[in-house]
């Protein structure tokens, strides 16, 4: 499990904006945010057992009903287009 981190910059008397900012960025750098967020951005969790079989299972179930819709002539046969090659 991932702990949350916080990260507090207090501005100092004498200090400008750009200065605490400065301050926070090399905070966020240093604490390794960025890229654990960059990292989690694309990337999909894996989906749960239950969530698999039921889809498994609607695949299935359409490739019957598909079957049998050729079968009685109601449908046409289904092609699947590859990818072209060059």
């Amino acid at each position: 499990m991932q702990s949350m981190v916080n990260i507090e910059v207090a501005k100092g008397p004498n200090e400008n904006n750009l200065g605490v900012l400065r301050r926070f960025t090399k905070r966020v750098q240093a604490a390794g945010i960025l890229p654990r967020v960059r990292s989690k951005r694309y990337s999909e969790r894996t989906l749960s057992a239950n969530t698999r079989k039921a889809k498994t299972v609607a695949s299935i179930k359409k490739k019957k009903v598909t079957t049998e819709l050729i079968k009685l002539g109601k449908m046409t046969e289904v092609t699947t287009f590859g990818r072209r090659k060059r």
